[in-house]
């Protein structure tokens, strides 16, 4: 995984430098990539967005163009490096890109992620597959982690609520415990 990491801070110091930056630009960008120390939290971090509107851009700062806005508040996203005030995420559907800092929550939240296309997962009332289901609900589902532990996850939105089991939810890595 360093290996990776470090292949990031490079290729974005690289970008840096064909923009014209300093050398102590470069340097910050392939540390603080590389190391996550930008805001001293843990790096790869699940969030949620802030905003209704967050336009998502193709490098850290003003200047990239924006690629593409989310225009829903909650969505889960995986924080997979820094950048002074940036983060660069990547969502359900593994695209990625960069956004300002406070448009996103620690908030936890989830999208449900069925095994096929047409498959309704099943919330059940206990962290247990032989409780009775409470709701089955669709891929794409967006909804509020209350805990997790075990391979199970309290999870809930509008008109349901229930445990799910943790592998069919993005926004929780496998084994996570949040309470």
């Amino acid at each position: 995984m360093r290996k990776g990491v470090l292949r990031t801070g490079l290729v974005l110091a690289l970008t840096y430098v064909l923009a014209g930056a300093s050398a102590g630009t470069v340097a910050r960008a392939a540390g603080e990539v590389a190391t996550g120390t930008a805001s001293g939290l843990p790096v790869p971090r699940f969030v949620s967005l802030k905003s209704d509107k967050v336009n998502v851009r193709g490098g850290p700062t003003k200047d990239h163009d924006v690629t593409w806005v989310y225009t829903r508040a909650g969505l889960p996203v995986e924080v997979t490096a820094e950048f002074e005030v940036w983060r660069r995420i990547r969502d359900w559907e593994g695209a990625e890109g960069w956004v300002y800092h406070s448009l996103l929550s620690g908030r936890r939240t989830g999208v449900v992620t069925p095994k096929t296309k047409d498959e309704l997962v099943p919330l059940h009332e206990k962290p247990d597959p032989e409780s009775a289901v409470t709701a089955r609900v669709q891929g794409g589902v967006l909804g509020a982690i209350k805990r997790c532990n075990a391979g199970w996850c309290s999870f809930s939105g509008d008109k349901f609520d229930g445990w799910v089991e943790q592998s069919r939810l993005f926004g929780v890595y496998p084994g996570e415990k949040i309470e």
